[in-house]
């Protein structure tokens, strides 16, 4: 909610502005809210003609306490035996979400590969996410659609049943690499295509070609770095056998 949440203040001054006759949608633009948060508040606490500021500062604390007395613990991380410190892969898992988070992952999806890229098999069902996850079957599912199309991950049948499993490998950000492979190269085109129509001696002309330059220099880099790490993985390989 822009500005975080409603404080007392914030509540006193809804209850003299409604007293004044003031609507939603110019109260929540004094207080820089959307007008229907400014609704919600209200209608949750006794409506326009009844909404007091400390009765709703107070329900709002009984709300806050009665979700978190209710609230189930969090599932342990599973330990398949590898003597891991529960504590530290959970405060391990819960930096490498944000850190996707910072990349510009959605939260949520970004916590479903989160808690499938820590697990040894690399694979989980829907019902294992929302399980670990502690959030809805519909939550799952969009975000898996997400990392899905973006090639973060892809859908197995489970053997002999009807369930889904979702499961990430190795590649997972050579894929990625890829994706943004293909996106550089088509600015790159672009960005010549530019120059060319705006003249290359002109200033907006030598600005697309100078950022075709670069893009065509990245998209080289990143076709080195694949190759090595593809004979890297072939040599391993090689060396198990």
């Amino acid at each position: 909610m822009p500005g975080g949440r409603l404080t007392n203040e914030d509540r006193q001054h809804i209850a003299a502005w409604l007293a004044e006759g003031l609507g939603y949608a110019e109260i929540g633009r004094r207080l820089g809210r959307p007008a229907s948060t400014i609704m919600r508040e209200v209608t949750r606490n006794g409506g326009p003609d009844d909404y007091g500021a400390d009765r709703a500062q107070e329900a709002t604390r009984h709300r806050a306490r009665r979700r978190k007395q209710t609230q189930p613990p969090a599932p342990p991380i599973p330990d398949t035996g590898h003597g891991r410190d529960p504590q530290a892969v959970q405060d391990f898992t819960e930096s490498f979400t944000a850190l996707l988070v910072q990349q510009g992952l959605p939260r949520m999806e970004a916590r479903v590969l989160a808690c499938l890229y820590i697990t040894d098999s690399g694979t989980l069902t829907a019902a294992d996410l929302v399980q670990r996850l502690r959030v809805s079957p519909a939550s799952v599912s969009h975000a898996v659609a997400f990392l899905e199309q973006q090639g973060m991950l892809r859908r197995e049948r489970v053997p002999g049943a009807r369930r889904e499993r979702y499961v990430i490998d190795d590649e997972i950000w050579l894929r990625s690499m890829l994706a943004a492979l293909q996106m550089n190269e088509a600015l790159a085109a672009a960005s010549q295509r530019g120059a060319e129509i705006l003249g290359a001696t002109t200033p907006a002309g030598v600005r697309f070609e100078s950022s075709a330059e670069l893009l065509l220099l990245v998209s080289e880099a990143f076709r080195q770095v694949m190759e090595q790490w593809r004979q890297s993985v072939a040599a391993r390989s090689a060396g198990r056998w």
